[in-house]
C-alpha cells in the first residue's frame, strides 16, 4: 500500500507586547520564577481580566497578511481543562467566533507553488512552565515539579492551517515562510529557542488517491524548524509501519523527545466538547469596524514574498533571496546597499560567511557586531584590492568577535593587501626562481599550474598579496 500523509499546523506566537493578556503584568524571557505575577494572571476570587488592545490588533495584522477574513465580531471563551500550570484551571481563549478565519499562505517548495490554507488566527493566553524533576524531564519519570507562572497570561496568537501540507519539508518551509511574516510584521521575536514560537502537527495516513482523512494523532512539543521536519518524519514512518502491519492508529497526542528522535505517547486526543468551551462571562463581545481593519490594512509592511521579488530584481538569486529573507538578514542587506554595496556582494557574504557564522554560534541576526556600513566597507575593501577573499574572510571574523570596524580589524591583524608592485614582484621572482619545472610547463601552455604558483605567493606573503595582480606577474615572467 502506497500512504499519502496529511499534516495540519498549529503554529503558537507569544506576542511581544509590554504587557500580558488580561492584566498589567510586564512580559519578558526569563527572570526570576514567579515575580512576574498577579491575582489576575494567577486567577484568584474576585480578579477581573482587561483584554489587551495591542495584542488584539496585532493578531489582526497577522490575519490580514494571511489573506484572512476579519471577523466583526468575535468572542473570548473559557477553555476548560486541569493541568498543573494552569492557575485558573481554564484558559480564555477562542473557539468558534475567532479574529480571522479562511486565508491562505503560498510557499514554494522543491516540487513547485503549494497554498496552505489557513483555518483560524486567533489569540489566547499563554499557560506558565513546568519544569519535571528528575532524568529526561519527563512527567512520567520525575519525582516532583516545579511550577513558574511568570509565562501565564502572556498573549499567545496561535495559526492553524488546513490539512493541506504533505511533506516533512513542505511542513517546514511553510514555518520559515511564516516565521519571517511574523518577524515582518514585528510582533513577536519568534525566538524558537526560547519558545515564542512553537508548532503542533496534526498527522494521518491514508490511501494514495483516497479523499477520506485517517486518523490523526497531534504531535507536540516542537521548537525548532529541525525538530519539526525530524517530528513529522518519524510519525509518518511509525504510522506507516503500524498500518503495514495491519494495525490501527490510536487518535492520541504524542511528544516529540529531540534526544530519543522519537514521539512518545502522551494522552488519548480530547475533542473540542472535553474542553466545555462556553463564552468568557467577564469580557464583552468584540467589534471591529471596516475602518479599523483598511487602516490596519493600510499599515502592513512589506512582506517576506515582496521582499524576495525585490531582492531578486536587484540581482540576487532566488535561493539567496529566499536565505536573507527567512534567516532574518534583509534589514542587514538593505543597509549594506544602501551604503553602497554591490547587491550580488552583499548578499553573497550574507548568505554565506555570515549564515555559518550564525548557524555554528546557534545565534540570532539581532546579536551580530556588524551592520550594513560595516559590510559595505568590507565589500568596497575587497573590490578596491586592500584585502584578498581570503583576508575579508579574517576580517569578517574579527568583525563579528567585536574587534572594531573592518579596516580596523585589518590593520590590526595585518591583513592589508600588498599593492606595492615592487614588493609584488619580488615576491613573485622568488616563487618563479624555486620552481624552474612549472614555469616551463606554464610557459608550454599548461595554464592549470598558475593556480598553484599563485598559492605559493599567497602563502609566502601571508595571504597579503593580490592574487590577480601575482597571476598576471606569473604570467609575464612565463612569457619572457
Amino acid at each position: 500500500m502506497t500512504w499519502e500523509a496529511v499534516i495540519g499546523i498549529e503554529t503558537h506566537v507569544e506576542l511581544r507586547t509590554h504587557s500580558k493578556m488580561f492584566c498589567g503584568c510586564p512580559v519578558g524571557f526569563g527572570g526570576e520564577p514567579n515575580t512576574r505575577v498577579c491575582p489576575t494572571c494567577l486567577g484568584l476570587p474576585g480578579a477581573l481580566p482587561v483584554p489587551n488592545e495591542k495584542a488584539i490588533e496585532w493578531t489582526m495584522r497577522l490575519g490580514l497578511a494571511l489573506d484572512c477574513e476579519i471577523a466583526e465580531h468575535s468572542l473570548f471563551h473559557r477553555k476548560n481543562y486541569f493541568y498543573a500550570d494552569m492557575p485558573k484551571n481554564y484558559q480564555i481563549s477562542q473557539f468558534d467566533l475567532p479574529l480571522c478565519a479562511d486565508g491562505h499562505l503560498d510557499v514554494t517548495t522543491e516540487t513547485g507553488e503549494r497554498r496552505v490554507g489557513i483555518t483560524r488566527v486567533h489569540l489566547e493566553e499563554d499557560t506558565g512552565k513546568s519544569t519535571h524533576l528528575g532524568e529526561g524531564g519527563r512527567i512520567g519519570s520525575s519525582g516532583g515539579a516545579l511550577i513558574d507562572f511568570n509565562r501565564a497570561g502572556i498573549p499567545l496568537m496561535e495559526a492553524v492551517t488546513e490539512p493541506d501540507i504533505r511533506t516533512p519539508e513542505e511542513a517546514r518551509v511553510y514555518a520559515q515562510e511564516l516565521r519571517a511574516i511574523v518577524l515582518a510584521l514585528g510582533v513577536s521575536d519568534a525566538r524558537l529557542e526560547e519558545g515564542s514560537m512553537r508548532f503542533d502537527a496534526n498527522v494521518s495516513l491514508r490511501p494514495a488517491g483516497v479523499v477520506e482523512l485517517g486518523v490523526k494523532v497531534e504531535v507536540k512539543n516542537m521548537n525548532s524548524m529541525r525538530s519539526l521536519q525530524r517530528a513529522l518524519a518519524h510519525e509518518i514512518e511509525r504510522q506507516t509501519e503500524i498500518l503495514d502491519g495491519g494495525g490501527a492508529i490510536a487518535q492520541e497526542t504524542r511528544h516529540w523527545d529531540e534526544e530519543a528522535g522519537r514521539t512518545e505517547a502522551g494522552r488519548s486526543k480530547e475533542e473540542s466538547s472535553d474542553y466545555r468551551y462556553f463564552s468568557e462571562p467577564d469580557l464583552v463581545p468584540l467589534s471591529v469596524g471596516d475602518e479599523e481593519v483598511g487602516k490596519l490594512r493600510a499599515g502592513l509592511p512589506e512582506l517576506p514574498a515582496q521582499t524576495r521579488a525585490r531582492f531578486e530584481a536587484a540581482g540576487v538569486d532566488a535561493t539567496g533571496a529566499r536565505v536573507l529573507v527567512t534567516s532574518g538578514l534583509g534589514t542587514l542587506f538593505d543597509e549594506a546597499v544602501a551604503a553602497g554595496a554591490a547587491a550580488t556582494e552583499a548578499a553573497k557574504w550574507l548568505t554565506g560567511e555570515v549564515t555559518a557564522y550564525l548557524n555554528r554560534e546557534d545565534t540570532d541576526p539581532a546579536g551580530l557586531q556588524i551592520d550594513g556600513t560595516a559590510l559595505a566597507e568590507l565589500v568596497s575593501m575587497v573590490e578596491a584590492g586592500d584585502l584578498s577573499s581570503t583576508a575579508a574572510k579574517h576580517v569578517l571574523e574579527g568583525v563579528l568577535a567585536g574587534e572594531g570596524e573592518p579596516r580596523r580589524v585589518a590593520e590590526a591583524r595585518d591583513l592589508i593587501q600588498i599593492r606595492d608592485e615592487g614588493a609584488l614582484s619580488e615576491a613573485v621572482a622568488a616563487v618563479v626562481a624555486a620552481h624552474p619545472d612549472e614555469m616551463a610547463r606554464i610557459a608550454g601552455g599548461d595554464g592549470k599550474l598558475i593556480g598553484f604558483l599563485v598559492g605559493k605567493v599567497m602563502q609566502a606573503t601571508g595571504g597579503k598579496a593580490d592574487p590577480r595582480r601575482v597571476s598576471e606577474l606569473i604570467r609575464e615572467a612565463a612569457a619572457s
